[in-house]
């Protein structure tokens, strides 16, 4: 068979690879001068450098100057994860089992601060031993599912971990949920027990009746419990009855283990629940540990729920894999959030979503800046706030990450960039194959001639994939209970035929050095005159404008015009905004194509228990004003100007009359 190598095909390599080219001219040439010719490495250098300037590689060597340091650190902190994590695998060690060496090792160390009380590591084991072993006797055996239905606090932690144990497989269900999600949740894990906190047991009581005709549960209570409508036993009694040391019943249990279940937000439909085992729980609080340098000696605050990634996982493995200390709240409190953080003495403190959009929205005092906190570490901090938040504050470090709780493309921030959630090296990209691919306004893969997904270049938006290696912890997609919904998360054939990568479901943009920030939800971008309209930008603007308020973007429908036009709802009980004013200071920042042409005005907006913004009810009532009864405004362009929407000009913009 005969090779042809067309001359075109050539070229197109070349353009398409111009970065390792260079590089390898640059390499190849230092290597070569200086073994053969000059045989010192400083003129050899000088030679390299001058020849590859000549191939158009200065923006390489630039880009190399910019982002070494920061590889170099972020190579030798994966290394470090790599290490531990390889020690845990070739040992099979489980949370459990680390737990019980680090209780060993910090006996008398403070594990949780909670209210007024104190946890030491040595009564969090013995408290977790004393779940495990009850729930043995019970019955209850490895593989079987158990939910786990309560608020914030240090039993909350000892239960799970001391399910785990036995390997049993906590589902950690959102406190928040009633009625039929409740149900949902109960069920798609197939759970054969119910552990739920005596203030909660008016929630269990509603869903009893619709849980007999689908499973049969035992139901256990945490605090008191009438007895009265449903059976349920005390925990509380049968935990002080049971044994505080370690169970053995025989199960040791593997790295590759189950662990526990973290539901997803249920943002677009039904919380799906995520499985997470041993070994992402153990890389996931090893990243935040060495990439924003997290010590043993450090106190953590969170108030964030225990029932979230960022909670259980992100936050606790801190002290359970690590032994720092952990505060907990059982609610996030903007008024408190300061005066806990210099009432437990920490140092760290995490956060998601906008709860630091609400610490700005306090009045300012002077407690604000009289805390240890040098670090905050989370996902959710908006760019236009983030100069603000950390001067108002005094924070000297964000760790700002992103990340899903099933995926496996997550990213940190570790230089303190702003705005960014994470960076790719643009050298060594191997190392941690992420990529940002092309996709249409559908969010569906654009793909070459070849059926190829293509990457997005510099400043290019595009989907961020994972690369799935399901023999690498660090790479592997562990999906959810549901399994049909693995395939909706997975891109095949993405860059080689036969691969396959994990959807984030998020746009993202990175610049020259590999630093990537995020834009928007796949599905909360829109177009608009042709432009593409980030949700997320849009309502970072509007926040700031009125002084830190909810306000959600999303694009609605408008008849006979193309794309979705911009509509924001703002919270805004008190009607304190001047609209004049609003329009004036979006102007400034946004370009006229993303400036919202309706307003609603809302007494509250919709949130998840992780402070995400709900706009499903939001999209399918648009702008329509027999469906809505807030007040509404539309952008009058030729006065240039708000104006409320009445059922005349609701008909008008319908027909036509009134153009947009």
């Amino acid at each position: 068979m005969r090779v042809v190598v067309r001359p075109t095909r050539i070229l197109r390599l070349i353009m398409e690879n111009q970065s390792i080219i260079r590089a390898a001219i640059f390499w190849g040439s230092l290597s070569i001068i200086w073994l053969t010719s000059i045989g010192n490495l400083i003129s050899a250098l000088l030679i390299a450098t001058i020849f590859y300037s000549f191939s158009g590689g200065w923006r390489y060597l630039k880009m190399m100057y910019n982002t070494v340091p920061r590889d170099l650190r972020g190579l030798y902190h994966f290394i470090q994860m790599k290490v531990l994590i390889r020690h845990f695998e070739k040992n099979d060690i489980t949370v459990g089992i680390r737990f019980q060496e680090i209780a060993r090792k910090f006996s008398n160390k403070v594990c949780f601060y909670y209210e007024d009380k104190t946890w030491t590591f040595q009564e969090v084991e013995e408290y977790a031993n004393r779940i495990a072993n009850c729930f043995a006797e019970l019955g209850f055996r490895p593989g079987d599912d158990v939910a786990l239905f309560m608020s914030s606090c240090p039993e909350f932690v000892c239960i799970w971990l001391g399910l785990s144990k036995i390997g049993v497989i906590p589902a950690l269900i959102n406190y928040n949920l009633r009625l039929e999600t409740l149900v949902h949740c109960l069920t798609v894990v197939k759970c054969k027990a119910v552990i739920f906190e005596s203030s909660l047991q008016s929630a269990i009581r509603d869903v009893v009746p619709i849980l007999k005709e689908k499973t049969t549960l035992q139901y256990f209570c945490h605090g008191d419990f009438d007895g009265v409508s449903f059976p349920a036993k005390s925990l509380n009694l049968l935990a002080q009855e049971s044994s505080p040391y370690p169970p053995n019943n025989g199960h040791k249990g593997k790295y590759s283990d189950r662990l526990f279940y973290i539901y997803t937000s249920g943002t677009t439909g039904m919380p799906k629940a995520a499985i997470i085992k041993h070994a992402r729980y153990v890389w996931m609080g090893a990243a935040v540990k060495y990439l924003k340098n997290v010590k043993d000696s450090d106190i953590i605050y969170s108030s964030l729920p225990l029932y979230h990634t960022a909670g259980s996982i992100v936050g606790c493995a801190q002290c359970l894999i690590f032994g720092s200390s952990l505060a907990i709240r059982n609610k996030f409190s903007a008024s408190k959030f300061w005066d806990d953080c210099i009432k437990y003495n920490c140092t760290v403190a995490n956060y998601i979503g906008e709860t630091c959009r609400y610490l700005l929205a306090q009045p300012e005092r002077p407690v604000e800046k009289q805390h240890k906190v040098r670090l905050m570490f989370g996902n959710g901090l908006r760019p236009q706030i983030w100069e603000q938040f950390k001067n108002r504050f005094g924070i000297k470090e964000i760790g700002e990450f992103y990340g899903s709780t099933e995926g496996n493309a997550n990213i940190i921030n570790i230089d303190n960039t702003v705005g960014c959630v994470g960076f790719t090296s643009m050298i060594i990209p191997s190392v941690y194959p992420i990529s940002l691919i092309k996709v249409d306004e559908t969010g569906k893969p654009i793909r070459n001639s070849k059926g190829l997904c293509i990457k997005c270049r510099p400043g290019e938006p595009g989907e961020l994939v994972g690369k799935i290696i399901n023999t690498d912890p660090l790479r592997s997609f562990d999906g959810y209970v549901n399994s049909s919904a693995n395939d909706k998360k997975i891109v095949r054939n993405v860059f080689k035929h036969g691969d396959f990568a994990f959807l984030s479901g998020d746009t993202l943009v990175m610049d020259e050095n590999g630093y990537l920030y995020f834009v928007d939800r796949t599905g909360d971008t829109f177009r608009w005159k042709g432009e593409n309209v980030s949700t997320t930008e849009v309502e970072g603007v509007i926040s700031k404008i009125v002084g830190n308020k909810d306000s959600v973007v999303y694009g609605v429908s408008v008849p006979g015009c193309e794309g979705k036009a911009g509509m924001a709802a703002i919270c805004d009980p008190n009607h304190e905004i001047n609209l004049d004013h609003l329009l004036s200071e979006m102007r400034k920042v946004l370009p006229l194509y993303a400036v919202p042409l309706f307003l609603r005005f809302v007494s509250e907006v919709e949130l998840t228990g992780t402070f995400k913004l709900k706009k499903n009810k939001l999209r399918e009532e648009e702008f329509d004003i027999s469906k809505v009864k807030d007040p509404l405004y539309y952008l009058d362009i030729p006065k240039q100007c708000y104006v409320q929407l009445n059922e005349s000009s609701y008909k008008d913009i319908c027909e036509g009359k009134i153009r947009l």
